[in-house]
């Protein structure tokens, strides 16, 4: 769980000058400063896509997704689960679907019907198995998934990123080409 104790992994350096790390031994520490409005920029081999996230609503999904983007640990990972007109699917380092940073937190469930086109929300195993793989929603299919996965974000610039990368999907989830997310960095205004 994320919280407040001393035993939690340090946050990163804000200004995205922390080395990568893939691998943590402890959940993160709280990151998120009160009142920021945090967005992620994906720089991805098919664009660049824009997330508003939701720190006010998902807070611990944010620090999580916040924390693990300023230790780098998404930069060079593949989406490994690409459904056309579902879900573009990453952060698993191991391309496998069953990899995670080390921890898992609790669920933040959203309200019947919030998802949309450019959802951001956490994939898991069951409850509150959250841990650094995510989703974004690219069709229909996705749209209406019931409300089990946190939704901590959306898309506010780079449609068409979604478009090409959900041109890559097959029905069984393999992309047919290779979709790497270059690297996430996070901008905050307080």
């Amino acid at each position: 769980m994320v919280g407040k104790k001393k035993d939690n992994y340090p946050c990163p350096e804000a200004d995205g000058s922390s080395p990568q790390v893939r691998h943590f031994d402890a959940s993160p520490s709280y990151c998120l400063e009160d009142g920021a409005n945090y967005e992620a920029i994906m720089e991805t081999n098919h664009g660049t896509m824009r997330f508003e996230l939701f720190a006010n609503r998902a807070p611990i999904t944010v620090n999580s997704f916040v924390f693990l983007a300023r230790y780098h640990y998404f930069d060079g990972i593949n989406f490994h689960r690409i459904i056309p007109g579902f879900v573009v699917q990453g952060g698993d380092p191991t391309g496998s679907g069953a990899g995670g940073p080390g921890y898992q937190f609790r669920d933040e469930l959203p309200n019947p019907g919030e998802y949309q086109r450019g959802s951001l929300a956490m994939a898991n195993a069951g409850p509150n198995t959250n841990g650094s793989q995510f989703f974004i929603i690219s069709g229909a299919s996705g749209v209406s998934l019931p409300p089990l996965y946190s939704l901590f974000g959306q898309l506010t610039e780079g449609d068409e990123v979604i478009t090409a990368l959900d041109l890559n999907g097959s029905p069984g989830g393999r992309p047919k080409a290779t979709c790497t997310i270059t690297s996430v960095k996070i901008s905050q205004q307080s």
